[in-house]
């Protein structure tokens, strides 16, 4: 998402489902399959933030990626676990 200024804007991951990603990460990739599989069996929507757009995303979770938030609250990272996320989505 991106604001006037064309800078990303911190309201992108602060509400909703929202997976943190890296560029060029494998584990980010299993993730991304998993909410996406999860996400659509609910019918809920979601995002991909990359921690390289992101400054303050990148501090908080550059050794934790991916990371799962769900309104801006974290879930999971490394390894998306498909029981809990639907759990949560439930």
């Amino acid at each position: 998402m991106l604001n006037e200024q064309s800078q990303p804007s911190d309201e992108a991951w602060t509400s909703g489902l929202v997976l943190v990603t890296r560029p060029d990460c494998h584990l980010c990739e299993e993730a991304r399959n998993t909410v996406a599989r999860v996400a659509a069996d609910f019918g809920v929507g979601w995002r991909e933030e990359s921690i390289a757009d992101h400054a303050e995303l990148l501090e908080r979770f550059s050794e934790e990626v991916p990371v799962l938030l769900l309104d801006g609250v974290q879930r999971d990272f490394w390894t998306i676990d498909e029981a809990r996320l639907r759990k949560l989505l439930a």
